[in-house]
């Protein structure tokens, strides 16, 4: 098995928006943020290659919304999903399978593509099966006001319309690698990958911990739409990876992309050793 760290590009977002209550004096030295109050973030997936399997983990902003739209979030950086995937060697017609941790905007846009002459809809990875869950996906077609514009209807429904879509029936039905644990808060059922790899776990932490600087349990979105449930799973996942050794793998961290975890003197969580997949010698 190989892991390979796939960039989309970075984007901004508000950071009071990302760390919710807890104040700028104490998060401006973690991301610093812009004269407009908005800081950079990465769109960072993961690509797993297995034998004949070639397992992509999210797949960013993608690229066919309206330049008034992606001019909200102030897209910078020079890599691509595209341009990831070719200097590795693959194409997007090589990735066989697609897992969604959840359907909001910047972690699924890259699922659909615009036709050549831009009249309709289509699968960006023609050969993949995407899998999300049920309880998911009735929440992202039926969205709650507060979560409606991340879940962008072309984003979603012509993934079911090309027959691709698989809703995931139990924790491993993917690969006996991967294990998906549902957590809630941030929106209903998100979908935690833990790899195993060489006798260790790999998490992708998507939004439950989008950075490291949302490494202390109540350091939490203002997207959320559950704050106290994302914090209820957030420490029931984090003294599993304390007491597992979890290695942490950060879709949003623009500077950090693994890590392993310790406790301070005042028993928060904070990184202990801090890496990139590629540096990983098991």
């Amino acid at each position: 098995m190989h892991l390979y760290t796939i960039e989309t590009g970075n984007f901004k977002l508000d950071g009071g928006a990302m760390f919710g209550v807890v104040p700028k004096t104490i998060w401006q030295n973690i991301n610093p943020a812009d004269h407009n109050n908005m800081c950079s973030w990465a769109m960072r997936c993961l690509l797993i290659e297995d034998g004949k399997r070639l397992i992509l983990i999210d797949n960013g902003i993608g690229n066919k919304q309206s330049e008034k739209f992606y001019g909200f979030y102030y897209l910078h950086g020079d890599s691509t999903l595209e341009n990831s995937l070719n200097k590795l060697g693959f194409s997007k017609d090589d990735i066989t399978d697609v897992i969604l941790t959840h359907l909001h905007f910047d972690h699924c846009g890259g699922s659909i593509e615009w036709n050549n002459d831009r009249t309709k809809y289509k699968t960006a990875f023609r050969n993949a099966t995407y899998w999300s869950n049920a309880e998911h996906w009735a929440h992202a077609i039926n969205p709650n006001p507060r979560e409606k514009p991340s879940f962008l209807t072309e984003n979603i429904i012509p993934i079911q319309e090309s027959g691709q879509l698989k809703l995931v029936s139990h924790p491993n039905e993917i690969a006996d690698f991967i294990h998906l644990k549902n957590v809630y808060g941030h929106t209903e059922a998100m979908m935690l990958p833990h790899i195993k790899y060489k006798g260790e776990t790999i998490v992708f932490c998507a939004d439950l911990i989008p950075s490291i600087g949302h490494l202390p349990v109540n350091y939490v979105m203002a997207y959320d739409i559950k704050p106290l449930d994302s914090m209820r799973d957030k420490q029931i996942f984090m003294k599993e990876a304390l007491d597992n050794n979890f290695i942490l793998f950060f879709e949003h961290d623009n500077k950090n992309e693994c890590c392993t975890i310790a406790k301070n003197e005042k028993g928060q969580y904070i990184s202990k050793d801090i890496f990139k997949i590629e540096s990983i010698v098991l």
